[in-house]
């Protein structure tokens, strides 16, 4: 299919309605947009829990919210989407990630180029491309940048992804921070990310928490343990197992938070999760903790972006990963020790042993 007129495109809209890393590894896409098309209004579509991620990204102009599981669950809620949408008069949309929900939604908004992955209704895009991810052959970042040659987006040499840091989350991080002893402008300390979304992401919490108290003892860094609320009982776990005091903000971080958290930090250790990225986009130096490797769900593809970034992987000879229906329990994440993950932590050193 042929590039479409740059000229025909004053309205582009880019969904993304996953999670929160993928969201994040997709923000290099905004800026290159943008740079192609300077004067154009440029949406975004994202779920509830990624909107801190784009919304005061600078290069976009609006942020809006699908709530599939709220507002647009019933066929009322889709219909007056479906409306906002066709008031919005949007040129063309580029869907970043395949789904049913918004390959019809933009069919039904008449929205008259319509640019995705040949899958999960492909038939309903106008232009569409194979989706060979699964090959993982680039990383997930790279792979966006296919879907762009339809509008002339070129990928651009580095990408480097963004995150919004906003006044009022710096403030909030600081009010909760005090209560508990902790100063995050004035302390050296490590955030740890010791849960996933999948048991084949999860190293194990006696391990994190012998990595915390060698971070402590050797580098003088205040283990600080994130997670989601649902994640708190893996974070009190590890917490439990340290010798050390750790602060545990588990369950009490909005994103926007978390953002500030990873910006003074000197250090951010975590599994194969969405903090990886949103740590990298504030400028943090990251370490990721990689179990399976699979190319698809592996870390050429998923691994931490930036030159203050590196991974840990163990291969134990899984030709095809069975993810969370692994038949060797994990072996690939138990074949890791503590000491494998401090090696990588030394060539991070230069990083967080500096002056801020």
């Amino acid at each position: 299919m042929r590039e479409i007129p740059k000229n025909s495109l004053r309205r582009i809209l880019i969904t993304r309605t996953d999670r929160i890393g993928d969201v994040t590894l997709s923000t290099p896409v905004f800026q290159a947009v943008r740079e192609t098309f300077p004067d154009a209004h440029i949406g975004v579509v994202v779920l509830p829990h990624a909107r801190e991620i784009v919304e005061g990204n600078p290069f976009i102009n609006e942020t809006i919210v699908y709530d599939k599981k709220g507002a647009e669950r019933e066929l009322w809620g889709n219909f007056v989407f479906i409306l906002k949408l066709r008031r919005g008069k949007w040129d063309a949309v580029v869907h970043l990630h395949p789904t049913h929900r918004m390959h019809r939604t933009a069919f039904w908004a008449g929205i008259p180029v319509r640019i995705g992955y040949d899958r999960k209704g492909g038939r309903l895009l106008t232009h569409r491309i194979e989706e060979r991810k699964a090959e993982g052959a680039r990383h997930e970042a790279e792979y966006n940048f296919d879907l762009l040659r339809f509008i002339g987006v070129p990928k651009p040499a580095r990408l480097e992804l963004f995150f919004p840091l906003k006044e009022a989350n710096r403030v909030a991080l600081e009010r909760l921070a005090g209560p508990l002893g902790f100063r995050p402008r004035e302390e050296r300390y490590a955030v740890i990310s010791p849960s996933a979304s999948s048991p084949s992401k999860i190293w194990p919490a006696e391990r994190f928490s012998m990595l915390a108290d060698v971070l402590y003892e050797r580098y003088g860094l205040r283990p600080v343990l994130i997670g989601s609320e649902a994640d708190a009982p893996r974070a009190e776990t590890v917490r439990n197992l340290m010798r050390h005091k750790a602060v545990d903000l588990s369950g009490k971080l909005s994103l926007g938070m978390l953002g500030w958290l990873f910006k003074w930090a000197r250090l951010v250790v975590s599994n194969d999760s969405g903090p990886v990225h949103i740590g990298v986009a504030c400028g943090a130096p990251v370490l990721s903790i990689f179990g399976r490797n699979e190319p698809g769900l592996s870390s050429k593809r998923w691994g931490p972006l930036g030159g203050k970034s590196r991974y840990v992987q163990k291969d134990v000879g899984c030709f095809f990963c069975l993810a969370d229906g692994c038949e060797i329990d994990f072996l690939c994440l138990r074949a890791l020790k503590v000491d494998e993950v401090l090696d990588a932590v030394r060539g991070l050193e230069k990083f967080f042993l500096e002056p801020y």
